[in-house]
């Protein structure tokens, strides 16, 4: 790794790291998405560095700016938000401009913020831009943070075709990768996706977590709601939007409630574009073991885990929804849930080596009823399979672990020496 000259002050004692960290979706556990950037740089700020992350206004977060640009102290973070609004249920041309906004506002910070490393992370890959102005004009080193392969899952999606845009969109995504000290990548599948288009540079597979101490904390749903007392629940917590596919999961309802398995109710929490769809089928179709409940904050989301039997992961059969990292996986696994996924990558690769959990074929509703039929009729297997997410949410995928991971990566890139912490390599996110 290309590393700049460490910083040390007039005692020859290590500067502390100070990092600047772009990324247009960021929320705390009140939030109902990602926070992925907030136990990261919560618990680097312990390790004694400094923290700014530049973000914008999602509408599944909890910050809510009232000025065009508001600073929040964030549990020691100092967050910057660009009040730009921006939502999955946008349609793809509100949600370029919204992408290419902050891209430039974030640009200025990217700019004038000391820093000694800077994180852009990804998608949308607009967030790139503010990381090449810190690269080339700032002259600060550039970690890449890969969350989803871009442009490749907006073409698989069908969302980008015009070939021009095509070309450009993988050029920049290339330069973007070629100008960075390194790539961090949240899957083994997104590490390969990046090696394969830029070879040269290092990249490191550090993927979402498992938040134990939040799981531990939090107490599990009670009461319950009527229609749930006695009933088994599998929940399915995510976007309910193109790239899931939900649909095959209320198909899979419908197969249940002709076969009259009226002891599983299936729980959606979450929101996306297809939710008012898929609302307004379960209630012409008379699904009453279908309940959906819309966007909830995580800590919400892991109450609800406590006390269900199955988690669902589902998405659309397309190769580069495989490379996916959700985090519905680890806050299961950290739960003791086991999971049923339709993905034919490294997270079934996971599920088979660890026992944790079931994959069925892509597209599959039958599969997935026989799924949930098979964790609800066999306690035994069901309870061995959630022994069996805990041990593997604590031995590979502790948030504590992977942020100890990242941060020296960082520390490495600044130039700096990594200090005393835990070691990371017992763990398989390796380079």
């Amino acid at each position: 790794m290309n590393a700049t000259k460490a910083k040390i002050n007039s005692d020859g004692m290590r500067e502390k790291l100070r990092i600047l960290y772009l990324y247009q979706y960021f929320t705390t556990p009140r939030g109902a998405w990602s926070t992925r950037a907030y136990e990261m740089a919560r618990r680097w700020v312990e390790k004694g560095h400094e923290v700014t992350i530049v973000t914008s206004v999602y509408d599944k977060s909890d910050l809510r700016p009232k000025q065009l640009v508001q600073r929040f102290d964030v549990d020691g973070i100092e967050v910057i938000v660009l009040n730009i609004r921006l939502s999955n249920k946008h349609g793809v041309l509100k949600r370029l401009f919204t992408f290419i906004a902050y891209a430039l506002l974030a640009s200025w910070y990217a700019l004038r913020t000391p820093s000694d490393v800077v994180v852009a992370s990804s998608g949308p890959i607009t967030v790139g831009l503010p990381g090449l102005v810190a690269r080339y004009f700032g002259r600060r080193p550039l970690v890449f943070e890969v969350r989803d392969l871009w442009p490749e899952g907006a073409i698989e999606l069908g969302i980008l075709k015009n070939p021009i845009l095509v070309r450009t969109a993988r050029w920049f995504e290339r330069l973007c990768y070629r100008s960075s000290s390194a790539v961090v990548a949240l899957s083994p599948g997104q590490s390969d996706g990046v090696r394969m288009i830029e070879p040269q540079v290092p990249v490191y597979t550090v993927p979402n977590a498992s938040d134990l101490d939040l799981v531990d904390r939090v107490d599990p749903l009670d009461p319950l709601p009527e229609w749930a007392i006695g009933k088994q629940i599998v929940l399915y917590a995510g976007t309910i939007g193109q790239s899931n596919d939900c649909w095959q999961l209320v198909h899979a309802a419908e197969l249940m409630k002709h076969a009259g398995r009226n002891d599983v109710v299936m729980v959606f929490l979450g929101d996306g574009k297809d939710r008012e769809a898929i609302g307004k089928y379960v209630q012409e179709h008379d699904l009453a073991n279908v309940v959906i409940l819309g966007s909830r904050p995580k800590e919400e989301v892991i109450a609800w885990l406590q006390v269900a039997t199955a988690s669902l992961l589902v998405f659309r059969d397309l190769p580069v929804l495989s490379t996916n990292s959700p985090n519905k996986l680890f806050d299961s696994l950290a739960a003791a849930v086991p999971v049923i996924q339709n993905t034919q990558g490294w997270i079934k690769e996971l599920l088979e080596a660890e026992k944790c959990g079931v994959t069925v074929p892509a597209a599959d509703p039958g599969g997935i009823a026989d799924a949930i039929y098979k964790l609800v009729d066999d306690l035994a297997f069901r309870d061995e399979m959630g022994r069996n997410a805990r041990r593997v949410a604590e031995e590979r995928f502790d948030r504590d672990l992977l942020a100890e991971k990242m941060r020296r990566v960082l520390l490495d890139v600044a130039g700096m020496p990594a200090d005393v912490g835990p070691e990371t390599a017992h763990t398989t996110c390796a380079a």
